[in-house]
């Protein structure tokens, strides 16, 4: 007579996220991330979750300063061209095998090597990976690059357990702090505490289960329900009804990425318009948009307006390229220039209600210069996969940003980029952007991206919108998060009470 009862109670506290002690954390995505394999990858919401999965062999500190992580410490030579790692003792993958430099080189030839590899141009400086002994391993290169470290800290540096390369994207195993349990495409993700981790003591959350729900209302509407603990990404419009709510914490932090829209000016047989192949039309497309409207139209203030792919907090933002004021008639005397009344191309873009509202705006301001503009909405990982088929005319899109400029602007525009969906090409950039690699001087490596910024003002092969910040909401049971400005929730010293 008593069995319905505790099966009840039992069903209660599964569904509260507690149950024995076990703790469930549940994150909603503002969308579903790509393929979990992190040198095919290429979507934020998927970098969020190898956050959780995978280490890297160095972090970084909410600064933005670099952090032992698989690695415990790092040093270059004399003549800046081998960067030797000390590896972290006792630190497995999810396995059970060992972190060692046998693993770290089966690791950076794979990224360096696979041939659907997203990582290659990041680690195109890399010539060799040397195993010097269990503990230590040498990565010689063929010549300086000073962003380097920057793309250790990320997807290149993840460390993937070797023996489940082959099937990686179905089957993560790899060496974070929390384990591959199983995928529902477009449902959820989930992850569970790796008890063999090096720092698992530091992990209280057992569970990780991550929603990807593109609608922001009904993302919120979970969260206030208690059927999410904390998502990211909050719509500006409910950031005053959040503050107002004693339930919920609102915490954001400043990003070092941005939105824009990417061309297709050379990438298959949908480059071939008049957008793709006149920059004069897409100068035109540029002083059609006001950026700020965007930012108090949509972004409630919280969209600050970008005219270059370097936030203002960067050392490399440059004030010689000021955010362009809307012009609808010097953008119709280009059009005209160009031999067009009006010019029609498609623009996609990644469910959402956000990037729905923005590309809605963008149609309406452009059509007063010329432009008619057909949207497409297309879930986001799979919009991923068609524009790097070059199944696409403009695509908007953003980058949450990296550390080191380079990774803000280096994959997008160099004609072998491995992000470079329009498959612009200019070998004036291609060598100053290379140079600025290999450039450890700071103001001689501004200066290199100033005249690379040039060029690409006037080719506009992306045309940058905002500046994107990171708008994080949680429960009040949710204790110990801080937020970073690269967007990434790191669950260490994270709990839930209650």
């Amino acid at each position: 007579m008593r069995a319905r009862p505790i099966l009840l109670m039992l069903a209660g506290l599964l569904l509260s996220g507690t149950a024995y002690g076990q703790t469930t954390l549940r994150v909603g995505l503002n969308e579903d991330p790509d393929v979990l394999d992190p040198h095919r990858a290429r979507t934020f919401v998927g970098r969020i979750v190898f956050a959780s999965l995978c280490d890297k062999l160095i972090d970084i500190n909410p600064e933005l300063g670099f952090v032992p992580k698989s690695a415990t410490s790092w040093a270059w030579s004399d003549d800046n061209l081998t960067l030797t790692f000390t590896l972290r003792e006792g630190a497995t993958f999810q396995d059970g095998e060992p972190i060692d430099a046998t693993a770290v080189k089966a690791n950076l030839d794979r990224a360096r090597t696979l041939p659907d590899s997203l990582r290659k141009s990041e680690l195109a400086s890399v010539a060799d990976v040397v195993a010097v002994d269990p503990k230590t391993v040498a990565i010689k290169l063929s010549r300086p690059d000073a962003t380097l470290l920057a793309q250790l800290s990320d997807r290149a540096g993840m460390m993937l357990a070797p023996k489940a390369f082959e099937n990686f994207g179905q089957k993560p195993v790899c060496s974070g702090p929390y384990s591959f349990v199983e995928r529902v495409q477009n449902d959820r993700i989930v992850l569970q505490k790796y008890a063999g981790y090096w720092d698992a003591a530091n992990y209280k959350i057992d569970k990780v289960v991550f929603q990807p729900i593109p609608d922001t209302t009904v993302r919120l509407a979970n969260l206030k329900a208690g059927d999410l603990d904390m998502l990211e990404r909050l719509a500006p419009s409910d950031v005053e009804a959040v503050k107002a709510d004693p339930e919920l914490q609102f915490v954001p932090v400043t990003g070092i990425g941005y939105q824009g829209i990417t061309i297709n000016t050379g990438n298959g047989d949908r480059a071939k318009n008049p957008l793709g192949q006149d920059k004069r039309v897409r100068q035109a497309l540029e002083l059609a948009i006001d950026r700020d409207a965007i930012n108090q139209v949509v972004g409630a203030g919280i969209y600050p307006p970008a005219q270059q792919p370097f936030p203002k907090a960067s050392p490399y933002f440059s004030d010689k390229f000021p955010v362009r004021a809307r012009d609808l008639e010097k953008a119709k005397q280009l059009l005209k220039e160009a031999g067009h009344e009006r010019v029609s191309f498609e623009l996609v873009f990644g469910t959402g209600t956000t990037a729905q509202q923005i590309a809605e705006l963008i149609q309406a301001m452009a059509s007063e210069a010329g432009f008619d503009i057909k949207l497409r909405a297309t879930e986001f990982a799979a919009m991923m996969k068609e524009t790097q088929q070059g199944n696409f005319q403009a695509e908007q899109t953003g980058w949450s940003g990296r550390v080191d400029p380079d990774g803000n602007i280096h994959q997008f525009v160099t004609c072998k980029g491995s992000l470079n969906d329009g498959k612009y090409c200019n070998a004036e950039v291609d060598k100053l952007l290379d140079a600025a690699r290999q450039t450890p001087d700071q103001a001689k490596r501004k200066a290199l991206y100033d005249q690379a910024q040039a060029i690409l003002e006037d080719e506009l092969p992306i045309i940058y919108t905002y500046y994107q910040p990171w708008p994080f909401v949680l429960s009040q049971k949710v204790k110990g998060f801080t937020a970073y400005p690269d967007g990434m929730i790191r669950l260490k010293g994270m709990s839930i009470e209650g």
